[in-house]
């Protein structure tokens, strides 16, 4: 497994950008498939986007297509969530996970075992 380390979160006004980091330490960053999910409070934890192995593929819930891009760095060990025309309904806790699965068409909790502890981002209207 990795240890992963999220940063980059905030307050940020509505139609702002952020763009959250999530490191991994120990061996083997590259052939982890990685995730960023996010969780608002009284709701479940749900996918925001996806990234495969060699960062060739990416998945995106279809509320973030368009404003979100993820990105990754395996020589740096970094992944990346660059979030763009933020609104409130973005408002929630971050997370970065680490699986040994990848899919184009889905992403669900259960393909990750390793999780970080979490970022805030916070959008004010």
């Amino acid at each position: 497994q990795v240890q992963l380390v999220e940063s980059g979160g905030g307050l940020v006004q509505a139609g702002g950008s952020l763009r959250l980091s999530c490191t991994a330490s120990g061996r083997g960053f590259s052939g982890y498939a990685m995730g960023w999910f996010r969780q608002a409070p009284g709701k479940e934890r749900e996918a925001v986007a996806s990234i495969s192995q060699s960062g060739s593929s990416t998945y995106y819930a279809d509320s973030n297509k368009g404003r979100f891009t993820i990105s990754r760095d395996n020589a740096g060990n970094t992944v990346y969530l660059q979030m763009n025309t933020l609104t409130s309904e973005d408002t929630a806790v971050y997370y970065c996970a680490a699986g040994s699965y990848f899919s184009s068409l889905r992403m669900s909790v259960d393909h990750y075992d390793s999780w970080g502890q979490g970022t805030q981002v916070t959008v004010s209207s």
